[in-house]
Parts: structure tokens; C-alpha cells; sequence
């Protein structure tokens, strides 16, 4: 780090992948670059989020694959092995250290300033490090807050007290618990159902709405539901906690259910949504309000802020809170900061421009790491006709393609497409079954490549692999 060195370029705040992406484009342009970091160097997703959790349901979704391959599921009938899935998650996590992290930022030649940093005046970062010093900095161009998001609690009357799992404890535990409640039905929650029943903890899961993963197609939450509960998992829809209580210090969680019912676990995990960590980086000093999600423009650039000197990527401006989309917003961030410290007079801001975030509306891409699989990109059906569209809407049975009967016996699958009719191309793909994760960019190259129907008839599938899914959805769409 150039200890020196008190006005950059560009300074960051927030080391996760998102700062590190907008760090590293800011100086492939050529700019001056500080990062600010209060925890670890690679942020949430490094730790307590993508690769935590992905690294625990690899071998639990293996597992599931092998007992459906004819020759295989006598030889996998046995329960996992937990120390050896959790250490295998400690390696991917470095045992939650940074050192690798930090030496990819000096490779970079990024300075890293360690410590909590706030917005105190326009292009002004000051930072307090462990040891209470303090320190300030300022941008010649541009300060990018990519702070993230963390679990947002409701307000329940005893939560607090009890200690409930959020998404970091339910990636980052090594112990089982016997009795496991979650409360939610989203991303975090069925994932985390799906590793801990598997890892052999009695699941229940409290659900305020009608289903799960209520925000993809109705069909995807149906089909996760039903494997969830074919597996033990205790599901529970239309019903809100009201009160939480634990009894002394590792006694057993109680939650008081709306009408009086009560459930019993040993552990709680709340996935009831995100918040914006923005409540303590100097907002107030710059007119904006603590606290808040940050509304930008395509280019990033926080709005009603004079001189166009603040950027918000990731998270923090609540476009599509997923690390490959705020990764991808800080490559279109970094761009376009480079291009205006450069003097660029208009920069490319139509659709699809190198300085538009445009896949943030038209080709945000999921895949839900549950068994089965959901992946998804582009609009649900629902969405479509909310916006007025003119569609037309293709489903196919997946277990019918070849490639998919060859992966399970007696694999249970859904696709869908959504044509637009007016300008013939895909806007939206959605994919339910066992290994889909690897199909979904396929469908974003054809949602975000525009590429007209007429020509995805000529893209050939390779025989025998589930990939045929896309003759099967155009053929249906021909008729």
C-alpha cells in the first residue's frame, strides 16, 4: 500500500467482489485505485454466501444424482460424510482468511486501506482502521460504494435473544443441528433446506406467502416444493412468526406462531430478505439518506448527486442483488469511469452499450443450487404480461429429451420459453430439473443476444444431451 498517498483516482469502498471488479476495471483504465475493507478481502459471496454454500450442496446434489444413475444409488445409500463436506467448505472459504485475496489486489496494484470507511464530504473517503487512527482520502474522479447487502431481520418480539442463524451462520456452521427452522421461502431458504435435511437435521419451513421461490415461474417453487417435502422437509405456507424465545443460553428456539401454534427447533434460520449496507457510510454528509438503497442510472452513477462523481454497484442500488450482476455492473461501471475521466464526450448509454447496465432489466440470469435445479434468465410469464407484452408462452416436459432420461431414471424436469412476438426473439428461459444450472447461459446468450427465433433453429443441439431441450421448445413454438 502507498502510504503516501491521500487522493486517488478512484477509491472504493467495499473489497467484495463487486469493489474488487469496479478496483480492477479502474485500473485497467489507467486510474489510481484504493479499496476500503472493514472485514475480508472478498466480501460476502468469498465467504458467507455463493461459495460457502455451493461448496456444501455439491456433495449432497452429487449424491442425489447418484442415487438415480442405475448401478450407482446401492453404492451412495449411506448418510454424508459432515466433517469432511465442512471441511471441504473451510478449504474454499481459506478458513476464512484473506491473504490470497490480498495478493491478487497488490498483483493489481490496488492499495488496500483496512478499516471502516465513510463518505465525509463530495469525493471525500475517510477511514478509521483497527486501531482508531484515522485517514482521510479523496477522488480526483470517482467513489464507488459497492458496501453490499446483509440479512435483513424482522422486527419480532424476542429475536434478537435468541441468536437466530442468518445466511452466514447457515453457511459457516459445522455443527448439525437435530431440529432446523426457516423462516422464508426464498433463495437462501431453499437452499439451506436442501443442505441441512440432507446433512440430517430435521427441517421445518415457515412461509408467509403461497409457495416457494415466489419469484420465478409458479413451477419451478412447485417442483422444488415437492422434492423438498419427498425428502422430509416439513413445509409450512401462509403462516407468519409473531414471537421467538430460547431457553438459556444453547436451550432449544420456541416461535409463536400467528393464531397461537408454536414450533420447537434447536436452530433458527431467518431468510426473510436483504438490507442495504448503506446506514453507516456518510450518506447525510452528501444529501442522501443513511440507510437507503442508492437509485442510479445505467451507468451506476447515483442520481442527485452534484458533479456525478458517486457510484453505487452491487447490491447497494437493489437492481439485481447477485454477485455476477453487481460483478457485471462494476465492469460497466468501471468503463464508463474511465471513459469520463479520459474526457470521453458521450459515452455508449443506448441498449446494450459498453456503458449500459442493460442486462439488469433484460437478461438477469439465477440458478437456484436446490434438487432439482431452477435456472432461469430473462422475464417470467407473469412479468411479461405486466409489462404489456405481446408473448407467447412454450413449456416442454424436460424428462422427455433423451439427454435428460440418460442423466436419472425417471428424471423430472420443466422448461419454458417466452417469445416476444413483436420482435421474434426469447425474453425469458426458465429450466426446473436435475443438472440445469449448466443450460442457463445458453438461454442468456439467446435473451441477451436478441437472437431472432428463426435463427436458434439452426443452433443444433449435440445428441444425446440435455441441451436437445431447445429443438424441443422450437419445435413446439413451430407447431
Amino acid at each position: 500500500m502507498n502510504d503516501a498517498m491521500d487522493e486517488y483516482d478512484v477509491v472504493v469502498l467495499g473489497a467484495g467482489p463487486v469493489g474488487e471488479n469496479l478496483a480492477d476495471r479502474s485500473r485497467a483504465a489507467g486510474l489510481s485505485t484504493a479499496i476500503v475493507e472493514s472485514e475480508l478481502v472478498g466480501g460476502e459471496c468469498s465467504y458467507w454466501a455463493c461459495i460457502p454454500s455451493k461448496a456444501l450442496l455439491r456433495p449432497v446434489i452429487a449424491r442425489a444424482d447418484a442415487r438415480r444413475a442405475p448401478g450407482l444409488r446401492q453404492a451412495v445409500g449411506g448418510p454424508l460424510d459432515d466433517a469432511a463436506v465442512f471441511a471441504h467448505r473451510d478449504y474454499f472459504v481459506s478458513d476464512w482468511k484473506d491473504d490470497g485475496q490480498i495478493g491478487w489486489l497488490d498483483s493489481a496494484g490496488i492499495d488496500l486501506l483496512r478499516g471502516h470507511g465513510r463518505l465525509t464530504g463530495p469525493r471525500q473517503v475517510t477511514v478509521t482502521g483497527p486501531d482508531g487512527q484515522q485517514r482521510v482520502v479523496t477522488a480526483r474522479h470517482a467513489v464507488g460504494l459497492c458496501t453490499g447487502s446483509r440479512a435483513a431481520l424482522p422486527d419480532i418480539p424476542g429475536l434478537a435473544e435468541a441468536r437466530p442463524w442468518t445466511s452466514r451462520e447457515a453457511t459457516s456452521s459445522s455443527t448439525v443441528p437435530r431440529r432446523l427452522a426457516v423462516v422464508g421461502g426464498g433463495v437462501v431458504a431453499v437452499e439451506m433446506a436442501t443442505a441441512w435435511n440432507a446433512f440430517g437435521s430435521e427441517v421445518t419451513m415457515l412461509i408467509r406467502g403461497t409457495g416457494l421461490l415466489e419469484r420465478m415461474e409458479p413451477f419451478a417453487g412447485e417442483q422444488v416444493a415437492e422434492a423438498l417435502t419427498e425428502a422430509g422437509v416439513k413445509i409450512r405456507t401462509g403462516t407468519s412468526v409473531t414471537g421467538v424465545r430460547r431457553d438459556g443460553t444453547d436451550g432449544p428456539v420456541t416461535l409463536t406462531l400467528e393464531g397461537g401454534e408454536s414450533v420447537e427447533a434447536d436452530e433458527v434460520l431467518f431468510a426473510t430478505g436483504r438490507a442495504p449496507r448503506t446506514d453507516d457510510v456518510g450518506l447525510e454528509t452528501i444529501g442522501l439518506r443513511p440507510g437507503s438503497w442508492l437509485d442510479v442510472d445505467d451507468t451506476l452513477r447515483v442520481r442527485d448527486v452534484p458533479g456525478g462523481w458517486l457510484y453505487a454497484v452491487g447490491d447497494v442500488n437493489h437492481r439485481a442483488l447477485l454477485t455476477h450482476q453487481g460483478k457485471y455492473q462494476a465492469r460497466i461501471a468501471g468503463a464508463a469511469i474511465g471513459a469520463r475521466a479520459q474526457g470521453v464526450p458521450l459515452l455508449e448509454t443506448d441498449r446494450w452499450g459498453a456503458h449500459a447496465a442493460t442486462a439488469d432489466t433484460a437478461a438477469v440470469p439465477q440458478v437456484v443450487f436446490t434438487d432439482p435445479e431452477v435456472g432461469a434468465v430473462g422475464l417470467t410469464a407473469a412479468e411479461a404480461e405486466a409489462q404489456g407484452r405481446s408473448v407467447r408462452v412454450v413449456d416442454y416436459d424436460l424428462g422427455q429429451v433423451s439427454g435428460a432420461a440418460l442423466y436419472a431414471d425417471g428424471y423430472r424436469g420443466r422448461a419454458r420459453m417466452i417469445v416476444d412476438l413483436d420482435r421474434g426473439h426469447l425474453i425469458g428461459v426458465t429450466f426446473v430439473g436435475p443438472g440445469v444450472g449448466e443450460l442457463v447461459h445458453s438461454a442468456t446468450v439467446a435473451v441477451a443476444g436478441e437472437v431472432p427465433v428463426e435463427r436458434l433453429w439452426h443452433a443444433v443441439p449435440s445428441f444425446p444431451t440435455m441441451s436437445e431441450i431447445w429443438l424441443r421448445l422450437l419445435e413446439a413454438y413451430r407447431g
